[in-house]
């Protein structure tokens, strides 16, 4: 299972829309590299900020 995702198959992944994840990255610092964001590190802050998505 791949770690880095496309901001695409992170929200198909988490259940939450594209958009929310590209926000949540830049609000939070998550950093997306060559279009891939880290998906242990994305959920990661998603527990700090208070919030978790439910999972598919």
């Amino acid at each position: 299972m791949p770690n880095h995702l496309t901001p695409e198959e992170l929200s198909k992944e988490l259940g939450i829309d594209r958009q929310e994840v590209i926000k949540v990255c830049v609000q939070e610092g998550v950093p997306i590299y060559q279009g891939k964001i880290d998906k242990t590190l994305f959920q990661a802050q998603l527990q700090a900020i208070g919030t978790s998505p439910q999972p598919h």
